[in-house]
């Protein structure tokens, strides 16, 4: 029995939630909006300030989709009010970040400089020379994108080198042992 999928969604002032003909499901607030298409079994019912999601039988794969139907919904109600960010950090020595006009420019230890353009729904922020800010409404995308520009230089085993989601950990690894390191 999926637990999140019982829950209601509660919507707040501002937001205005409405279910079109074969489960597509528009989310409309203040910072803008947002719409899925949801699998045709889901039962998704908006009423006043409240979203409820049910499934039609006890399928194996009508459970699966029932908790996952709501959190989708969930995130894009929680989307348009407060939005979603990503704060990347860089490590390392000479390696940085800045904003020129829409692209982010990086310094990463190569012979170039790596450029990487806003995409419509995204916004970059640089608030230090080793900090990337990435926030937008739908949370799939700002991850997406937050996961592309961490694959530009991921960070190494050795010495933490790279970029980094803050508060991710790197399991480090120990150098080599040197020649007359054995005894």
């Amino acid at each position: 029995m999926s637990r999140i999928g019982l829950k209601p969604i509660s919507v707040p002032a501002g937001v205005e939630v409405t279910v079109a003909d074969g489960n597509v499901v528009t989310v409309k607030g203040p910072k803008g909006t947002l719409t899925k298409t949801f699998n045709k079994d889901m039962i998704i019912k908006a009423e006043g300030a409240e979203v409820t999601v049910a499934r039609p039988s006890e399928d194996k794969l009508h459970k699966s989709l029932h908790g996952l139907t709501r959190t989708l919904i969930h995130n894009m109600v929680e989307g348009v009010t407060n939005g979603f960010s990503k704060t990347l950090e860089i490590v390392g020595v000479g390696y940085r970040a800045q904003k020129q006009g829409n692209n982010l420019v990086m310094n990463l230890g190569y012979s170039h400089q790596v450029i990487v353009p806003e995409t419509d729904g995204i916004k970059i922020d640089v608030p230090q020379p080793n900090q990337i800010v990435v926030s937008g409404i739908d949370k799939q995308v700002v991850g997406q994108f937050a996961c592309e520009i961490r694959e530009k230089r991921p960070p190494e085993p050795y010495k933490g080198k790279g970029i980094r989601y803050t508060g991710e950990y790197i399991i480090r690894k120990e150098g080599k042992a040197g020649k007359g390191s054995k005894k």
